[in-house]
């Protein structure tokens, strides 16, 4: 895989629950050092537009013929606005990647389900599908799931849009942007 393949990081801003939607950001970055678009759109807290709002995001980009994988920050954005990536993968014919610092609690995101949504079995059982890989990494491991790829393709992915830290850049740039368009100024890890 080439060192220069350009990847699309998609991450959400931080919102309060009180907000009726919030903004995503999208970072197109050839390999982990050269931004080449960023992109911007707006998802409901806890709706269920995020995989259509990802998808439009990806589609309408000038860069999508050029894309070789979209790295999400998470199979969620906005609260529970769960993103199928099975269904993205399809819709866009690119390679969709998770990425999470933390082992995901099915069981208390299955009570939180429970609680706060009518759809709770949907929402879960888009957030159950496919499997949960564990990466090690040179600091920390990483939980990915994928679509469209295999977990040794992902992997290399990640590595090539990795500059330090566990992190790739187009999410964490994603997440910076996103921060500080929220807040102000940007705080707190991707």
């Amino acid at each position: 895989m080439k060192p220069e393949i350009r990847v699309l990081g998609i991450d959400d801003a931080p919102f309060s629950f009180s907000d009726s939607n919030t903004d995503i950001i999208g970072v197109v970055m050839r390999g982990n050092n050269y931004i080449e678009g960023v992109l911007h759109d707006s998802i409901t807290i806890d709706g269920m537009d995020a995989t259509r709002i990802c998808e439009n995001l990806i589609l309408k980009t000038r860069h999508y013929l050029q894309l070789r994988a979209v790295l999400l920050d998470g199979a969620t954005m906005g609260g529970f606005n769960v993103i199928d990536i099975d269904a993205l993968g399809e819709k866009t014919d690119v390679p969709i990647i998770t990425i999470t610092r933390d082992k995901p609690d099915f069981e208390r995101i299955l009570a939180a389900l429970k609680d706060h949504f009518i759809d709770w079995e949907q929402r879960y059982s888009i957030l159950k599908k496919g499997m949960l890989h564990k990466i090690e990494t040179s600091h920390n491991p990483i939980y990915v799931k994928c679509a469209g790829l295999s977990v040794s393709e992902a992997k290399e992915i990640i590595t090539i849009s990795t500059i330090r830290g566990v992190i790739p850049e187009p999410l964490r740039v994603a997440h910076i942007i996103a921060s500080g368009i929220s807040r102000g100024e940007s705080y707190g890890k991707a």
